[in-house]
């Protein structure tokens, strides 16, 4: 297994210098141990994987704490494959839970410029008389 200068782990993995950083205060990734040479720090694969793994949950939406907990459950030699596929259906739940508030708020954003008289002084304007305003159902 090779090993590899941050710049060279960071170009590997699709991000930057500072996102393994990043990671590393956040406690995702282990910071290698400075050489006694003075040389560089030395990455292994295995970190450009973890990175990636990383990148890639948090482009399923997974939050650093959740991803956290993956990287902890993809360690442990018990870990069961049902845990990780219950945490995916929750992710999955909150996702359709802000697809659909999302959607009333394009469908507020819609009421709120269809009453707008397009023209006139502030005063008249329906949208910041809504922001002003608000009616809220009881």
């Amino acid at each position: 297994m090779g090993k590899t200068t941050i710049g060279k782990a960071a170009r590997q993995a699709g991000v930057g210098v500072e996102t393994i950083r990043f990671y590393e205060r956040k406690g995702l990734i282990r910071q290698p141990l400075k050489p006694l040479d003075g040389g560089p720090r030395l990455y292994p694969e295995e970190t450009v994987h973890r990175i990636r793994f990383i990148r890639q949950a948090q482009e399923l939406g997974f939050s650093l704490r959740e991803i956290a907990e993956l990287l902890d459950l993809r360690a442990a030699p018990d870990a069961d494959c049902a845990d990780i596929r219950q945490r995916a259906s929750v992710k999955l739940e909150e996702v359709e839970a802000k697809i659909a508030q999302l959607q009333q708020i394009g469908q507020a954003l819609r009421r709120v410029i269809a009453a707008c008289p397009s023209r006139g002084g502030l005063e008249g304007c329906s949208i910041i008389d809504a922001l002003e305003n608000p009616k809220h159902p009881n």
